[in-house]
C-alpha cells in the first residue's frame, strides 16, 4: 500500500497478570522490584483493628498490608508485549476484590511462603476453580528454600502436575523476571494446544 511503512515498530501488546497469594508472601515486593515506572501501592498501616482477623504468625514483624491493590508495569521489547501487573491484597477479608481484579487477566504468579504455606491453599484453590493458567513462585525468603520444587508441587495438591513451581527471590528482578518470561510460556504453549488437550 503506498505511503504505508512495513518498518515501522509494532506496539507491544498489552497482558494483564495477576501476582497473588496469601498474607505477607511479598506480592508489593515482587510488584516494586520488577515495575518500570512507580508502582502504584495502596498499603496502610496494620492497626488493632486487625487483631483476631489478620494472622500475623511467622510474620510479627509485618507493619504495613494491602488493601487494594498494588500496579506495576514491565515492557518485555524482547517478547513484545508489556506486562501490566496487579498484585492482589493477601488478607482473606480483601478476597472479595480477588474476582474484579481476574477481569481481562491471561496468567497469574501465585507467590508461596513455605513456611506458612497452608495459607496458599486459598490462592492455588481460586485459579484453579476459575481455570487462569498460573505458575506458583516459591519465594526465598532470607535466600533460603528448604524445599525442592517437587516437595512445594505435592504438598500444594496441584490439580495439573505439570503446573510449574519456580524458586526465586522476590526482591530480584533477575528471579521475578524469569518467572513472568516461564508465565509467557506457559500462556503460549497454552493457546497453542490443540483444543480439549492441555499441556
Amino acid at each position: 500500500m503506498p505511503g504505508y511503512d512495513t518498518t515501522a515498530p509494532q506496539e507491544p501488546a498489552p497482558v494483564k497478570i495477576l501476582v497473588a497469594g496469601g498474607f505477607g508472601v511479598g506480592k508489593t515486593t515482587l510488584v516494586e522490584t520488577i515495575s518500570e515506572i512507580e508502582p502504584l501501592r495502596t498499603e496502610e498501616r496494620l492497626t488493632s483493628a486487625g487483631i483476631g482477623v489478620d494472622d500475623l504468625g511467622g510474620i510479627e514483624s509485618k507493619t504495613v498490608t494491602t488493601v487494594a491493590m498494588d500496579f506495576g508495569r514491565l515492557t518485555l521489547t524482547d517478547a513484545g508485549v508489556v506486562l501490566y501487573l496487579f498484585g492482589t491484597p493477601g488478607q482473606e477479608r480483601f478476597w472479595f476484590m480477588w474476582d474484579d481484579l481476574l477481569n481481562g487477566a491471561l496468567g497469574a504468579i501465585v507467590l508461596v511462603d513455605t513456611r506458612r504455606l497452608d495459607r496458599s491453599f486459598p490462592a492455588v484453590d481460586f485459579f484453579e476453580s476459575r481455570g487462569l493458567p498460573f505458575v506458583v513462585g516459591a519465594n526465598c525468603f532470607h535466600g533460603e528454600q528448604p524445599y525442592t520444587a517437587e516437595e512445594i508441587g505435592a504438598a500444594l495438591h496441584l490439580r495439573d502436575p505439570n503446573t510449574p513451581v519456580l524458586m526465586l527471590d522476590a526482591r530480584s528482578r533477575t528471579d521475578v523476571r524469569g518467572s513472568l518470561l516461564a508465565l509467557l510460556d506457559l500462556l503460549i504453549a497454552g493457546a497453542q494446544a490443540p483444543a480439549g488437550v492441555s499441556g
